[in-house]
Formats: C-alpha cells, sequence, structure tokens
C-alpha cells in the first residue's frame, strides 16, 4: 500500500514540475489542463481528480470547461492543484504562482504555514495542534486562513476520507497515528477568510445510482462508474452529447442524488487566495511524498 502511495507521489511531483511549466501568460486553461491530465496517464497513473486552476479570488474546483476559451493573463495568481493516484491511492498537492501580481509575500506565507504543519505530523499529536500552528503561520504574517478550506484524510479510492484538517483551531482531537496519510492543504488570503460556491460547476461524482429513464443519463452514469468515486470532470464524460443537453443530464442526476456537484468557491470579500498542498504520511519523521 505505502508503495503506491509514493508510486503516486512521484508522479505527481514530476506532473507538478512540468505543469508548473505551463503556467505562463496567454497560456490557455484547456491546454494547460489536458496537457497535465495527459502527462498522468503517460506516466501509467490516473487523475485522482480534474486538474484545478483558480486564479485570484477563486479557491477551488476551477478546471477547463468543454472548448474553454480562457487565458491566463499579466497580473494573475494562479493555483495548480493535482491528484494522482495509483490503484486507488491518493496523491494530492497544489502549488501557486504568479504572474506579476503583487501576492509573492501571500505565497511564501502557505508554503511556510505548509512547512511548519508537516513538521508536527508525528503520532500522538492531535489535528487541532496542527491546525493551530497553520492559523498561527498564516495570521502572525497579517493574512488570513480560509476558515472553510480544510486538508483532509487520504485512503483508496477516498479523496476525504477519515477527516478533514483545518487550517485554523478546532475541537477535532483526533489523534494522528503512524501510518496515516493526509493532504495538507493551508489556503491564505487578504479577504474575508472565507469562500463561498458560485453558480459553476465542473466537477461531480458519482454517489449512487438513482433510477433513470433517459437513455443520455444511463450513459452518463455508465461513464461515471469508470472513475470508482472520485471526481470527474464535464469535459471526460462529454463525448457524442452537446454540451446543452450534457449540462440539463448532469442537473438531473444532481437532483436525483446519482452525483455529488462541485461548484467552483471564491473568496467571499473577493480577496485572492494562495495555496501550498503536500500529501504527507504520519512518521515520527513525517514522510511527504509529494
Amino acid at each position: 500500500m505505502i508503495e503506491k502511495y509514493r508510486e503516486a507521489g512521484r508522479i505527481a511531483k514530476n506532473v507538478m514540475e512540468f505543469g508548473l511549466k505551463l503556467i505562463k501568460v496567454d497560456a490557455s486553461y484547456l491546454d494547460i489542463v489536458e496537457s497535465i491530465e495527459k502527462r498522468i496517464h503517460e506516466l501509467g497513473a490516473k487523475p485522482a481528480f480534474p486538474v484545478n486552476i483558480s486564479i485570484n479570488n477563486i479557491g477551488a474546483h476551477d478546471t477547463a470547461d468543454l472548448n474553454d476559451s480562457r487565458v491566463l493573463k499579466e497580473g494573475d495568481l494562479v493555483k495548480l492543484d493535482i491528484g494522482v493516484h495509483v490503484d486507488g491511492y491518493i496523491a494530492d498537492m497544489a502549488r501557486t504562482v504568479s504572474l506579476g501580481s503583487e501576492d509573492e509575500e501571500m505565497i511564501k506565507v502557505a508554503e511556510r504555514a505548509l512547512k511548519e504543519a508537516i513538521k508536527n505530523m508525528i503520532p500522538g499529536n492531535n489535528v487541532s495542534t496542527v491546525s493551530s500552528i497553520i492559523e498561527d503561520t498564516i495570521k502572525d504574517s497579517c493574512f488570513r486562513p480560509i476558515v472553510n478550506l480544510t486538508g483532509h484524510g487520504l485512503d483508496r479510492y477516498d479523496l476525504h476520507a477519515k477527516l478533514e484538517f483545518p487550517n485554523v483551531r478546532t475541537n477535532i482531537n483526533y489523534e494522528l497515528k503512524e501510518g496515516d496519510v493526509f493532504a495538507l492543504e493551508p489556503f491564505v488570503t487578504n479577504g474575508a477568510g472565507m469562500v463561498k460556491e458560485t453558480n459553476k460547476v465542473l466537477i461531480y461524482r458519482l454517489i449512487s445510482e438513482s433510477p433513470t429513464r433517459m437513455r443520455e443519463s444511463r450513459k452518463i452514469l455508465a461513464m461515471a462508474r469508470n472513475y470508482s468515486g472520485l471526481p470527474f470532470s464535464k469535459r471526460w464524460i462529454a463525448s457524442g452529447i452537446s454540451p446543452v443537453k450534457l449540462n440539463l443530464i448532469l442537473k438531473q442526476l444532481v437532483d436525483n442524488g446519482s452525483l455529488y456537484e462541485y461548484p467552483v468557491l471564491r473568496e467571499a470579500d473577493n480577496g485572492n487566495i494562495a495555496q501550498a498542498e503536500d500529501t504527507v504520511v504520519v512518521r515520527d519523521r513525517p514522510e511527504v511524498i509529494t
């Protein structure tokens, strides 16, 4: 098991290095995302979720849409979040890049908070202890943590296993155990310190299979099964279905409880957000696999 986590981590690091080189002014969301996802497959793994590109005040869950025409611009603060799995064992990592924004210090603070948290991922420590370290590191630098974006446990084919790992003080008193695997991801902002859902949804996850009469709906559910309960993108299931019809089918499947949707999240006060994330195995000397 641990070797599969390590292999996923090695591939994730390789792919992140590759992906960061694509983050340039005028680069298109679609080209970046599809190039990274293709690279994951070429290296013998699969995406654990659609590659996320979240800029400026967007915190999470943004990826390239079908025929997406968006491009990166001068002054953007770009968060690249990549998940890789090998036989269901997941490595999750994220980095933030400035394309001439004025938020370089925010990036450094996110990275510092992550580094300090990792040092304390040892057996016997509580989640609450590590969360407090993340919060204090961020606030000591005059920024705010995002209170409703968290790190998370990882398990086989389970991107959010065990429990959440908040970036602020918490009453979660779970005691870390040898071999626990967590994705730690401090989010740092100069805004309100909270994200809100937008109306935009590009990522989904299969949670059940309620009966449906529509042939196209059954086709979508069949494709969704291929991802073994992990999140997938509209792009991955769009073959042979018009975008308008696809959106209608996805809404129906969310409404009947078959799919879970991940709305794009933005900072509540439109502040910019920086993110740093690594996957860590709890040890006496914490093992960073990404």
